[in-house]
């Protein structure tokens, strides 16, 4: 017998937030995210979303133990200028059973259509795409930190029934021992030492103005793109805050053109490799843990989470230069032995080119599904 609650106390959230040791318990590829940074996502005093958004969550339960949850949101900001008004859902887990799924499917619709949404997309955060954003689909070893991971039957749940790909977002890996295509290394070293331009790592210290060239670039570079709308600054915010305490400045560069802002690529260390041993708490114990094992554990990648190049300085190089410079800030390291290439769309053929001129290969598939409600 099936009986779904929505999360509304302490109580059911902690179910909702655990649900992974359910899930998950067998498979050795999970990383248990930080419970902390999920809860930060339905939280109003953390996600600047709540400004011109809702979201509600759910928990599903058979014989009282349970079996699912999914959580389902409304962007205002976005949905007001779509040409079908579209919500989200996200954060979904389910036992192999199609019931359960349509349970959790139809529960987050009827809420989506009360809030006058025509379709959703799915799964998809509450937030900017850079995080815990579509269904792997290919590619299921252990996830970087904050990026989904489900098992492969979650394809079919979704499927059965009715999800509609959207698009596919693609990760390609860079093996830092291997050389790049002497073609990409001409060009990537013509580019970054052209007089105009000039290349600088991220400083804390002058944060707000990184932020500023980051929104220029991100909304000029992104401006094109469907349904597109424009980051703000509180969103930027959000997104540093949640990168502050694994931020390594050297890994996050910007390219400017006469000093005009044209360029970025923002990279992560893969910390999930030593998040791996916390097991989703950064308590007293945890920390004492992750510090334990930061000392023992290599971090051997780092993820490029997002590079955005104004459109005028597309097709120039300036992608190539970026990848080199930082490709010459990591190897000497001889610590970091692969790059993540992540988030580039199967509909952004530009970066797509980027990626295979640097002899990168693909790694991972997530899917972004589309449904339509009926009128």
């Amino acid at each position: 017998m099936f009986q779904i609650n929505e999360v509304k106390d302490t109580a059911t959230e902690k179910v909702f937030l655990r649900a992974f040791y359910v899930f998950y318990k067998n498979d050795a590829s999970f990383i248990i995210p930080l419970e902390a940074e999920i809860k930060k996502i339905f939280n109003p005093k953390y996600n600047s979303y709540f400004k011109h958004g809702d979201c509600l969550r759910w928990v599903l339960y058979e014989n009282k133990k349970p079996i699912g949850r999914i959580a389902a949101f409304v962007n205002y900001q976005k949905a007001t200028v779509a040409e079908v008004p579209t919500g989200g859902i996200g954060f979904f887990e389910c036992i192999n059973n199609q019931d359960a799924a349509n349970i959790l499917f139809n529960t987050a619709f009827n809420w989506l259509k009360a809030k006058g949404m025509h379709a959703t997309e799915g799964p998809i955060n509450f937030g900017e795409n850079d995080i815990w954003w579509g269904l792997l689909i290919k590619g299921f070893r252990p996830p970087s930190m904050s990026m989904n991971y489900n098992p492969p039957y979650y394809q079919q749940l979704f499927e059965n029934f009715g999800w509609q790909k959207s698009y596919d977002q693609l990760t390609n890996v860079i093996d830092l021992r291997k050389p790049v295509p002497e073609r990409f290394t001409k060009i990537a070293e013509w580019v970054s030492k052209k007089p105009e331009y000039r290349f600088v790592h991220f400083n804390k210290k002058d944060f707000s103005k990184f932020a500023e060239d980051f929104k220029e670039i991100y909304n000029d570079a992104w401006q094109d793109f469907e349904n597109f709308i424009p980051i703000d600054s509180g969103s930027i915010t959000d997104t540093f805050k949640r990168m502050k305490p694994i931020l390594d400045e050297k890994i996050i560069w910007f390219a400017y053109h006469n000093n005009q802002p044209v360029a970025f690529v923002i990279c992560l260390p893969d910390t999930n490799q030593v998040l791996r041993y916390v097991k989703g708490k950064l308590h007293i114990w945890g920390k004492l843990k992750y510090l334990w094992y930061s000392k023992t554990v290599k971090i051997d990648r780092i993820r490029a989470i997002v590079m955005g190049v104004k459109q005028k300085y597309q097709h120039k190089g300036i992608e190539s230069a970026l990848i080199y410079i930082l490709k010459q800030e990591v190897v000497p390291r001889n610590t970091f032995m692969e790059v993540e290439l992540a988030w580039v769309g199967d509909f952004n053929t530009k970066m797509m080119d980027v990626h295979a001129a640097t002899g990168a290969h693909l790694e991972k598939i997530h899917r972004t599904y589309k449904y339509k409600f009926e009128d």
